[in-house]
């Protein structure tokens, strides 16, 4: 039992500073994507531009009309910049973010399989002791 109480906090620390970093770097990897989708990075240069880039919600994509074009704006307000793309720019960005996702998932998903594969299970002797037969090959719980 202490093993488990260990083991959970163990996974906790590790759960909190992956949040943490996650967190931190969360702009900087929309900032990296929106690069490779080709948005470009830019300044503002003039006081409507940065009331438009102040104006515009930190961490996300955001669609405007800007001059009678139709504009996707990732703002930088820290830095005073904000990466711009069109609508192909803005489905580059899209897919990559989906790839990205689905990559994370197939990474984590080892993860807990590599954890699960190193776990001591102790007296237990994995899950062979409940008897497999309790799964719906017959026998063990009474399932069928």
């Amino acid at each position: 039992m202490k093993y488990i109480v260990n083991s959970l906090k163990y996974l906790s620390v590790i759960a909190l500073l992956a949040l943490a970093v996650g967190c931190a770097s969360e702009q900087a990897n929309k900032e990296n994507l929106a690069v490779a989708a080709g948005f470009k990075v830019i300044t503002p240069k003039d006081a409507a531009q940065t009331s438009i880039l102040q104006s515009l919600p930190e961490g996300k994509v955001t669609r405007i009309n800007y001059k009678g074009h139709t504009l996707y704006v990732l703002p930088d307000v820290k830095n005073n910049q904000a990466y711009v793309g069109r609508a192909e720019e803005y489905q580059a960005y899209q897919q990559l973010r989906l790839a990205q996702n689905m990559s994370n998932q197939n990474l984590e998903a080892a993860q807990m399989n590599q954890m699960a594969a190193n776990y001591n299970w102790g007296g237990w002797g994995g899950w062979g002791g409940y008897g497999m037969g309790g799964y719906g090959m017959g026998g063990g719980w009474g399932w069928r």
